[in-house]
């Protein structure tokens, strides 16, 4: 249920928690975890989505100063998709100066992180320089991301310029991608999944200018 003067987008991420934990609740284990995912179903279709609740993480990220954006479907969702997701996706402007937050945050709710290549690395801000760092917690697992990598001509710092911010209704805030760079992020990507969640945004797009 949202909280009292929670923004929508919000209210949305949670909706989305409950329906996937109603979903998944007599699921059986496949072993396969949100890198296994497919190009058609996504995550949610994994291990991963079984107890899938990226809230704490969020809710740590901004009580220990992170910035950081919501990128991926979890930012779909809070656009209004209902297509649901087993992962979190995350992208912040790499600066090292403000790693020490992120380890501080990812530590609080015992995440376990690891480089590129699966390899386990200590929950410290020298993780963090890496261009991304894979992570699992209890409530979400998933990839955060720095414009180090490489985007295929994104410009994903100014996405980080641009994204928008949801206030949950006991305070916290959620930075996510803007729905128009999200579709650009999604196009560029191009899987089977990712043109039709592209679709998808952009027909919510157009009917909330209709409906304005």
């Amino acid at each position: 249920m949202a909280c009292a003067g929670e923004d929508a987008a919000v209210g949305l991420l949670r909706t989305a928690v409950r329906r996937l934990a109603m979903e998944t609740r007599a699921s059986v284990r496949t072993g396969r975890s949100h890198e296994d995912a497919d190009d058609v179903v996504g995550t949610a279709g994994t291990d991963d989505a079984v107890g899938f609740d990226p809230l704490p993480l969020l809710r740590a990220l901004h009580e220990c100063g992170a910035r950081v954006a919501v990128i991926g479907q979890v930012a779909g969702i809070m656009h209004g998709s209902v297509e649901l997701a087993g992962d979190l996706d995350l992208l912040w402007d790499g600066a090292r100066e403000r790693a020490p937050a992120l380890a501080a945050a990812f530590a609080s709710v015992s995440a376990r992180l690891a480089d590129a290549d699966g390899g386990r690395v200590a929950c410290a801000p020298a993780a963090f320089w890496l261009p991304k760092v894979l992570f699992r917690s209890p409530g979400a697992c998933g990839d955060c991301c720095t414009p180090g990598l490489p985007w295929g001509g994104l410009r994903v710092e100014d996405y980080l310029a641009r994204c928008r911010v949801a206030t949950a209704g006991d305070g916290f805030e959620i930075h996510y991608l803007d729905r128009l760079d999200l579709i650009e992020m999604r196009r560029a990507v191009g899987r089977i999944k990712d043109l039709r969640r592209a679709d998808e945004l952009e027909r919510l797009g157009a009917r909330r200018r209709w409906v304005l």
